[in-house]
């Protein structure tokens, strides 16, 4: 037999499948892969529900339902300021993966360099390996993983067609301030690169901090595209309802991509997305406090037992650097011997890294009931104990 796309044949299992799979294996209470435990806003679900009884369900726009394309130009209208034309600068896919994937076909031609920071959430390499691109990884470092001048001036050149950026970052929970957003928006401009920018956890943001898309800062209108994600928005993740937004000539593109990948998506979950949506702000404010809740109690356990948890800004994680604590061990061995021996499953984060990686921190979620969390701290606590008494 010829051999098969190597560019996919020779990936390894994800590690959310591999450690998931460890938790079912284990019978272990699943903080790794993020989905909450919670079903998802009725409401919603009910809007849905209503569509598909009573609504249309043959093929919809391949573009999406005008309802939702409506509704996602109204909502970063009132959330950011920025203003879309409905028709012409937003896109509806099957998810926040495939959205991406459509941006970076559209954007990347072979001999292209498409900078992208590490910890990278796994689809980024191979979709940009697929389309012949060769990515340039930066290493972002705990505990703040900021962007620097220095890091930026490594791996921009004549050229760098394109950037891939996480925003709130999965998986160390930061959420980018302007000043690192206005010193990546400096460098796309002076090397002529277009900034295809995943922010689908654009309001799982802690404490007031503000998301600022990158779309909205000067200069980046007409060189960005913006991805966003229903399924992280309303705790939906099954529902894979993704948002593309950007200027005419770019949505174009990613357009015709689209169509040959999905072509469509499901229109009852539309036209509950673009309900949703239109929802009052204190929906979106609330369930912010509500999982940051649920982030400060996993935080003070974790705390209380004695692992240095860095602080959570945003997503459905926090994350522990382990090197305070001088375990002879990295993340990843850290993660199988929990799940193994103490039921409890994590994501260690050097997966996120192709090269030169972060090996002491581990990750976990928190979007979780509190009786979950809670049974994970007490095991936690077990293993920490059971270990002190051995080196005692």
């Amino acid at each position: 037999m010829r051999s098969l796309n190597k560019v996919f044949g020779t990936l390894p299992v994800t590690i959310f499948e591999a450690m998931s799979q460890l938790a079912r294996d284990n019978n272990a209470i699943n903080l790794g892969q993020g989905f909450p435990d919670d079903p998802g806003p009725e409401d919603i679900r009910r809007a849905a529900a209503d569509a598909t009884v009573n609504g249309y369900n043959q093929y919809p726009s391949m573009m999406g339902i005008p309802e939702l394309r409506q509704a996602i130009a109204t909502h970063y209208g009132h959330w950011h300021g920025l203003r879309l034309d409905p028709m012409t600068e937003v896109m509806v896919t099957s998810g926040g993966t495939e959205a991406l994937t459509s941006a970076i076909l559209a954007v990347v031609e072979p001999g292209d360099e498409v900078i992208v920071f590490q910890p990278v959430y796994d689809s980024y390499l191979p979709i940009i390996r697929q389309a012949g691109g060769i990515p340039r990884l930066l290493r972002l470092e705990p505990p703040h993983w900021r962007l620097s001048e220095e890091m930026l001036k490594s791996a921009f050149n004549r050229k760098t067609k394109a950037v891939l950026f996480n925003n709130p970052l999965n998986p160390a929970a930061v959420v980018y301030p302007r000043e690192d957003l206005e010193l990546l928006a400096r460098f796309c401009q002076e090397f002529d690169s277009i900034a295809i920018c995943d922010e689908v956890w654009e309001h799982v943001v802690f404490d007031g901090r503000e998301h600022i898309p990158l779309i909205t800062i000067p200069g980046m209108r007409d060189r960005t595209i913006k991805v966003g994600s229903a399924g992280k928005i309303f705790s939906l993740t099954g529902w894979k309802i993704g948002f593309v937004c950007a200027a005419p000539p770019l949505l174009r593109v990613a357009a015709k991509v689209h169509q040959f990948l999905t072509f469509t998506t499901a229109p009852n979950l539309q036209a509950a997305v673009a309900y949703g949506l239109g929802k009052a702000d204190d929906y979106f404010l609330d369930m912010r406090k509500e999982l940051a809740r649920s982030r400060d109690r996993l935080t003070a356990g974790l705390e209380s037992i004695g692992f240095p948890v860095l602080r959570s800004q945003g997503t459905y994680f926090l994350t522990v650097d382990l090197s305070p604590l001088g375990l002879n061990e990295t993340d990843e061995a850290f993660c199988r011997r929990i799940v193994t021996d103490y039921k409890v499953a994590a994501i260690p984060v050097s997966a996120f890294y192709e090269q030169d990686a972060v090996t002491s921190v581990v990750r976990f979620c928190f979007a979780k009931k509190d009786s979950t969390l809670d049974t994970a701290l007490e095991r936690l606590s077990d293993a920490v104990h059971r270990r002190r008494k051995a080196s005692a």
